[in-house]
């Protein structure tokens, strides 16, 4: 009890409701130690435990976490199937912690690509937290936003063929409503580490009016305190989506009072 007094004392004031993160560096805090980069996807996994749980205690309603890309069948054959490892031992040793938590799983993305196993993990992720409301958590795995566009645009092209949407009604809501993240907020803060500056295929769409937070450390070396300090930087940016910021009144002068 007193732990949870200490957190809830020394969290941001002001957690934005939807987080997206790009975890980013792996290979690289592996590489920079002598380690195999399966060491490395590991560590990253132990920070993705550590983020779920300080994003749930700082108040974060939605977490997206970019764990796989759809460009990332491009790596090495090994390493791939390192990753599908890594994701089945953590659905499995994680899923009932999440769901005792009362995080909800959701997962974005292709799964036509995917063994019948991993499918299967996935929906029974999505099937047994389905209910649950304290946070969600958004794994965007087999990812790609440009498809995610794509496969929207071409399901309105069929409502309208099919006479189910007028084509002159189309508008950006029609659109939203059609991609993974329908029913999901924007994201308010995207957060990369590594270093790198670029949303590399990442909600796309969504981000359209994020603040960034880039990261010089990599993703294993991603804890609390790294999410406080990106929280703090974006509770001290000023969001317009588009307008003005407010002009703050004058302050009396001393000398007239006026």
């Amino acid at each position: 009890m007193r732990k949870q007094t200490e957190d809830a004392a020394s969290a941001p004031s002001a957690a934005p409701r939807h987080i997206g993160v790009i975890m980013d560096g792996n290979g690289r805090w592996a590489a920079a130690r002598g380690l195999p980069r399966l060491e490395g996807h590991r560590r990253g996994v132990e920070a993705l435990r550590r983020t779920v749980r300080a994003a749930g205690e700082l108040g974060v309603s939605y977490l997206t976490v970019y764990s796989f890309s759809s460009e990332n069948w491009r790596r090495p054959a090994q390493e791939i199937s390192d990753l599908m490892g890594l994701l089945k031992r953590f659905i499995r040793n994680d899923l009932a912690e999440l769901h005792g938590n009362g995080v909800r799983v959701r997962i974005i993305g292709s799964r036509d690509d995917l063994t019948t196993d991993i499918q299967s993990l996935l929906k029974e992720a999505e099937e047994l937290t389905c209910n649950n409301t304290n946070m969600t958590l958004i794994v965007a795995f087999n990812y790609g936003a440009r498809h995610e566009i794509a496969a929207a645009a071409r399901r309105l092209a069929e409502d309208a063929l099919a006479g189910r949407i007028d084509p002159a009604r189309i508008d950006e809501q029609s659109l939203g409503a059609r991609l993974d993240t329908a029913g999901v907020p924007d994201p308010d803060l995207i957060i990369r580490t590594s270093g790198e500056q670029r949303l590399s295929n990442f909600l796309l769409w969504q981000a359209a009016y994020a603040e960034f937070v880039f990261l010089p450390i990599h993703w294993p070396e991603f804890d609390r305190s790294a999410l406080e300090g990106a929280i703090e930087e974006f509770a001290r940016r000023q969001r317009r989506f588009g307008g003005v910021a407010p002009v703050s009144a004058p302050a009396p002068n001393a000398m007239t009072g006026s």
